[in-house]
């Protein structure tokens, strides 16, 4: 997928309309690229999530100091909560993904990961390790090292604090840490000195603030005397933005977080502690370590060529600085220092691309194809400059299919031609290569080495440009690209994709069996290519009846569907298992689901992966029908309330009252209602009547910073960052003989088997006299949290105040949740 540069001057408004358009750098931004190209120095910034890089930071050692700066993720951010979308876990990770691509466009730093699964929140780091697999992630971080070598690394977090902040914080620090020295042994990780060097960095350091004091306060009385500081709130006037403003347009790609930010101006300064490596006396953390050409064997040469490209460069006509550009590239190309001549190569191809104002371009017939389809593309070419510039070839992959146009690219007079290829067979579907076999709760699998660290899957349909500069071959090359033009946005840029033949889909990711009775199971068939005809079965272990075997089906068109149903029968007794589905066509056979994700502010991302759908026979009772919902940060709880029977509404809280909630059995409140919902800051009264009433209100967790109001119950209640990290954390019960624990469905501790991710998050620590505990529970070491789950009489009816986080266990098919939350619903029926 292409990734542009984007002008700074109009960033946040291009990377939300335009996020896939090509990278077209202008004049300022060409003189920019000079000045990286004649700094010869690397940062690594460390941490563990999307999020926890110091964008300022970042952009500072880009943009200021021209450094090549990068940001080792950890993990992708697959464990945290969604504000923009229903997507969770993987799905998230992948729109995470995309965020911080996004954000590093704007500071211009790189982006890299490891395989670590981001599990959820963790209290320690020594938990932490034991999930991820310390050994392959530190592998991975080795790896990263070795391949970046940068000679600084800057952890985001400090070692030597475990247990005082989020274990996966430490952990990254923790690992980079070790790394540090790691990467320069050959003894560690030696199979990847098969494809890599060792390397040691200079030195690693640890990029402290005042929260880490606690206070600004104590960090002003803090010793400060072994610290680095530095003013980052430069300002650039080629840009017109200053450090910080650049900073919080990168912070602000964040949005599945709601990390939007408004930038400021003026001295900001940034403090640096030294933890490894040889230090000099110098406040600079390249001190010592020569940053020029002379760094590299025969380096002086083109040093002294790009300076004065530097020197004489003209605004007006960055084509004049071609003739030196390709001298110092030819120059480039023989370093022996591979490191630095790939680097530097891929630097100045493309500062030679955009001097020219060559403009190369690959566009696909459609969308989407399928393997073993043909493919017409329409390629273009122009140079808008006086330098003589010929076009040789062009060439497609992934067949190798190619043109010989051997025609003169004069200045400003466009090329254009056609070409048609088929997509191979074996080609592999566009997908996340992380995903592509099934994690484990800390690990992704990625057994391709290469693979490893990078933050997406490498283009495989790609057209490549030879172009001749007066006697200098250098080559180019553009993703296959789909654009069309929008009615709104005008010209519009989305991935080119290869996908199955046929796609299978579930209407729902779990259906719920209450009781015996048979339901039926629709599955959307859809094809990928013209003209599809198979058969469709479905497959489940015994037990499970399912009728008929076999479905026809026939689709003409690409893009068409069809939907097939089946009746499915459950075992009497309580099971869980999962429906597989099976379409074979000519032979062949298919059974993956194509996912797609599309929001504005990151390309559209595919996920193709093995069409399943969970399904369980629960022993469940349930009182009362309808329910009213008011979406707040995004679940499938109201989705997963109508598998098991209930009616849901979703309500708009802006137009709420006392009397259109009367006929409802229950009024549900969707995670962080109160942090994402502005109309409750309004409306909360409403609510409270409603139970004073005889209504039954449940609100689900929200956090304790950032509410719209702090009138969330209507009776005393003070929300904490108490939290149970344990799935498996053992649950005592307070209130045994509370409905919430009895009637419909008598509540056991078998109940609380099987959960995933966590128990819950940000209970209450403080309550009225009228509320009652019904649960307490606590990870290991640390005291009884009895705040998970509140229930209280407020008039005629009840208020249920819950940190437990059924927005995830729906979704998993947790039987015990389902009927725990069935309870919460019945009580006082």
């Amino acid at each position: 997928m292409m990734r542009k540069l984007c002008s700074l001057f109009f960033c946040f408004f291009l990377l939300n309309s335009y996020a896939q358009a090509p990278k077209k750098l202008n004049s300022a931004e060409i003189f920019q690229e000079i000045k990286k190209l004649n700094f010869l120095g690397s940062v690594l910034y460390v941490g563990a999530h999307p999020d926890d890089e110091n964008t300022q930071l970042i952009s500072y050692f880009s943009n200021e100091v021209h450094a090549r700066t990068a940001y080792l993720s950890l993990t992708r951010g697959d464990g945290g909560q969604n504000l923009i979308g229903p997507q969770l876990r993987e799905q998230l990770g992948m729109i995470r993904t995309q965020e911080l691509l996004a954000a590093r466009e704007v500071d211009g730093g790189e982006q890299f990961f490891t395989r670590a699964n981001d599990f959820g929140y963790s209290k320690n780091p020594k938990e932490t390790l034991e999930i991820w697999d310390k050994e392959k992630v530190l592998s991975d971080v080795v790896w990263i090292v070795r391949n970046f070598k940068p000679d600084v690394i800057i952890n985001r977090f400090d070692h030597r604090t475990p247990g005082s902040t989020h274990g996966h914080h430490t952990a990254s620090a923790m690992l980079s840490m070790e790394a540090f020295d790691a990467a320069a042994n050959k003894n560690r990780f030696s199979d990847q000195l098969k494809l890599v060097d060792t390397f040691q960095p200079k030195r690693l350091y640890f990029n402290t603030s005042y929260w880490f004091y606690g206070s600004q306060e104590n960090f002003e009385k803090a010793d400060k005397s072994q610290f680095i500081s530095f003013d980052s709130g430069v300002y650039f006037p080629l840009r017109g933005l200053s450090n910080p403003e650049i900073s919080s347009i990168s912070r602000s790609q964040h949005q599945s977080q709601g990390f939007g930010s408004t930038g400021s101006r003026g001295k900001e300064l940034e403090y640096i502690e030294p933890i490894k490596g040889a230090f000099t006396d110098a406040k600079n953390l390249f001190a010592g370590i020569d940053t020029t050409w002379n760094r590299t064997e025969n380096g002086a040469k083109i040093g002294e060529i790009l300076n004065e490209v530097e020197r004489n460069y003209d605004f007006q006509n960055p084509a004049a600085s071609l003739p030196q550009l390709i001298n110092a590239y030819n120059l480039i190309r023989e370093l022996p220092n591979e490191n630095w001549r790939n680097i530097k190569t891929k630097q100045i191809k493309e500062i030679i691309y955009a001097s020219a104002g060559l403009f190369l371009e690959a566009t696909a017939a459609q969308p989407s194809v399928a393997p073993s389809e043909n493919l017409k593309v329409s390629l273009e070419a122009i140079n808008r400059s006086e330098f003589p510039i010929k076009l040789a070839k062009v060439s497609l992959s992934p067949n190798n299919a190619e043109i010989l146009p051997a025609v003169n690219l004069v200045n400003n007079k466009d090329w254009q031609e056609e070409m048609s290829f088929t997509i191979p067979k074996n080609t592999n579907f566009t997908s996340p290569y992380w995903l592509r076999e099934e994690a484990s709760n800390g690990m992704y699998k990625v057994e391709n080495q290469k693979l490893i660290g990078l933050p997406e899957t490498p283009l495989t349909s790609i057209a490549t440009f030879y172009l001749d500069f007066d006697g200098t071959a250098v080559t180019f090359k553009k993703p296959i690209v789909y654009k069309f033009n929008n009615p709104v946005y005008g010209e519009t840029y989305q991935p080119f994709e290869i996908i199955p033949a046929v796609s299978l889909a579930f209407d729902n990711k779990m259906i719920i069996f209450e009781d015996s009775a048979s339901k039926n199971v629709s599955v959307k068939v859809t094809s990928g290519k013209a003209n599809v005809q198979g058969q469709l079965s479905l497959s489940a272990k015994n037990g499970w009846e399912i009728t008929p075997e076999t479905h026809n089906f026939q689709l003409q068109e690409k893009g068409s569907s069809v939907k097939l149903n089946f009746k499915v029968s459950p075992p009497q007794e309580q099971q869980e298992t999962y429906i597989t589905p099976i379409a074979r066509v000519n032979g062949e056979k298919f059974s993956e689901e194509l996912i797609s994700i599309d929001y504005k502010h990151i390309p559209k991302q595919n996920l193709v992966k093995p069409a399943k759908l969970k399904v369980a026979r629960l022993e469940i009772e349930k009182k009362g029908k309808l329910i009213g919902y008011i979406e707040g940060a995004g679940d499938v709880v109201p989705e997963s309330l109508e598998q098991i029977g209930y009616q849901v509404t979703k309500l708009d809280a802006n137009s709420i009252t006392e009397a259109s909630l009367k006929k409802y059995d229950a009024v549900v409140l969707g995670i962080r209602a109160y942090n994402t919902v502005n109309a409750l800051k309004y409306k909360h009264q409403v609510l409270f009547d409603y139970v004073k009433n005889g209504g039954n209100l449940i609100t689900q967790y929200n956090t304790n910073r950032g509410l719209v109001t702090e009138n969330i119950a209507p009776l005393p209640l003070k929300i904490s960052r108490d939290r149970v990290t344990d799935e498996n954390a053992e649950i005592k019960f307070l209130a045994p003989e509370n409905p919430i624990l009895n009637t419909p469905n008598k509540i056991t501790k078998k109940d609380f088997e099987n959960w995933v991710q966590e128990r819950g998050l940000y209970f209450p620590d403080s309550w009225g006299e009228a509320f009652t505990p019904v649960l307490s529970m606590h990870d290991a070491g640390e005291s009884p949290k009895n705040g998970s789950l509140l229930v209280a009489n407020y008039g005629q009816g009840y208020f249920i105040y819950t940190g437990i986080s059924f927005f995830r266990q729906f979704p998993a098919g947790v039987p015990g949740a389902y009927r725990l939350f069935a309870n919460m619903i019945s009580i006082g029926k």
